[in-house]
Order: structure tokens, then sequence, then C-alpha cells
């Protein structure tokens, strides 16, 4: 199949095709002698997989790291991509019920309780901090929360100025190698900074680098202080690591 065929076979645009080629995500089959691109059987199965990716928010650079890695299997991943969804539709099956409830409680067709009004909203685990126990164990989390809440609040003050100092920094330096001198410098302040509030190991640092990238949800956040700062500090922390050691 040429290029539009597929595009308006899956409903996306010619250029998201190109994209998906010129970052090697997704390689047409063959090319013919005028240029065209043609998508093979295979190729179609591989950009399935990729939109079950994406519709669980993996980020395409993850998507193409994954689907590259010798150990990756389709089936393997269908099962996975299979629950995650199933996952997703209960959590959001409940936020529609509530929603739902909520707009009948305003039109005084019932009356929810205080309690019910919230019931789809769970508050009580730290999701940053529940995955960072995940992957590095609790050690590392519980010394930094106990070097926190030992700290005053003026402390704690002139320990948030540090991080936004940090993090200003290194926004201004993401468009430079991460390998430069004045990166690594910043990265180090970073390392520096993390180690006040915990014991974060080299191989942890590095760790935590790639989740800024992996993770949808840190990338949003540090990309607050600009475009690509996430990418940028994952491949200073690792340069930083691996010179270290």
């Amino acid at each position: 199949m040429k290029v539009k065929e597929v595009a308006d076979l899956v409903g996306i645009s010619v250029r998201t095709l190109h994209h998906y080629d010129e970052i090697g995500l997704l390689t047409p089959e063959d090319t013919t002698e005028s240029g065209y691109r043609l998508y093979s059987q295979r190729n179609l199965s591989t950009l399935q997989q990729i939109f079950f990716f994406k519709e669980l928010g993996f980020p395409l650079k993850k998507i193409k790291e994954i689907m590259e890695s010798p150990g990756f299997n389709r089936n393997e991943a269908l099962e996975v991509q299979r629950n995650m969804l199933l996952e997703k539709r209960k959590r959001m099956d409940a936020m529609i019920t509530m929603i739902d409830k909520t707009i009948q409680d305003s039109k005084r067709e019932l009356v929810m309780s205080e309690k019910e009004k919230f019931a789809g909203f769970d508050f009580s685990n730290n999701p940053y901090e529940q995955e960072a126990r995940e992957r590095w164990g609790d050690k590392a989390i519980d010394e930094s929360n106990a070097r926190i809440n030992n700290m005053s609040k003026d402390e704690q003050k002139l320990l948030g100025k540090e991080f936004d100092a940090i993090y200003n920094k290194l926004a201004k330096l993401r468009n430079q190698s991460p390998e430069s001198a004045e990166a690594q410098a910043a990265i180090e302040e970073w390392f520096v900074y993390l180690n006040k509030m915990g014991d974060y190991s080299l191989d942890v640092f590095k760790g935590l680098g790639q989740m800024y990238v992996d993770d949808e949800r840190f990338t949003k956040n540090i990309d607050k202080y600009g475009a690509g700062l996430a990418e940028f500090m994952r491949d200073a922390m690792a340069v930083y690591a691996d010179n270290k050691k």
C-alpha cells in the first residue's frame, strides 16, 4: 500500500507517516523507483502496535526503544497492553458513573453524600513516590522524606529556591550538548541537590534520568521549564553517571 492509502485506511495524516519513517519508528517495506513508499502487512501490524502504545500514553521515542529491544515479543506486548487498557477502562467507568450521579445531583434527581462526590478520586498515594519505591526500593525515598520533614520551614523554602535555580539553569543549557562542561557542571549540582535529601547512587541517578522521559507525567512537569528539558537531563545524567564510575 502507498502512504496515502495507509493514511486513509487508519485515519492519520501522510505527514505523520513520513515523520514515523524519518525517526525510524516505522520504515516502509519498500520504495518504488519513483520514490513512493510501499507499506507491507508487517508494516501495518507494526503501526497497530504503535497506536496501542500511544493510546496508553507512551511517547514515540519510548515506543521505538521498546519495539527495537531484542527481547520484544509482539504477543506478550499485546497481553500487557490489553491488561493496561482494561485497568484504564475500569478507572474511566468509575469516573463516568460519578459524573452521571453528579449531574443527577445537580438536577436534584438524587442526593449525593459528600463522600460519594469524591468516591472516584484517590489522593492517598503519591504516584511519583510509589513508582520510585517500586523501581529503587524504600530506603532512598524514606531517607529523603525523613530529611525534608526534619527541616525547618525556612530550610524547606531555601531548598525549593535551590530546586528552581538548578532547573532554570539547566533549561538555559538544554540546547547544548549534554556532554558539555557547562551541562555537566549543572547536572552535578542536581546530583548534589538530590543527595541532600536521600542516598542517590550513580546508578539510581541515571535511572531517574531515564524515568524523566519514560514517564509522561515527569516529562510534562519538567518541560514546563523548557521544551525538551527532560530529554536533555536524561542524557546529561547518563553521561555524568558513566563518567563518574
